[in-house]
């Protein structure tokens, strides 16, 4: 396997690992939402920074830049919906 494709698979494996973590984390504060919410906060930041990376790079990928960009902008969209809910409730 390329350093790239290890990079790609590695990426889309750790934005879902921290995605997980941190919905994960959120709802062992025995399921109240919280006003302040700084794993998803954190989350989110750390996925559009993942963007931003991924449209910086070089689009020389097979695709799988494109798909990692997906998979990254649903993740965000996600998270954005979890900290409206939990805002809501």
């Amino acid at each position: 396997m390329s350093q790239q494709a290890f990079f790609n698979k590695s990426l889309v494996a750790g934005v879902g690992l921290g995605l997980a973590a941190a919905i994960g984390g959120q709802a062992l504060l025995d399921g109240r939402a919280l006003a302040n919410q700084p794993f998803m906060e954190a989350a989110l930041g750390s996925l559009q920074a993942a963007r931003a990376n991924l449209i910086k790079a070089e689009p020389n990928k097979g695709g799988h830049r494109e798909r990692a960009l997906e998979l990254v902008n649903g993740a965000i969209a996600q998270t954005e919906q979890g900290i409206a809910f939990a805002a809501g409730r």
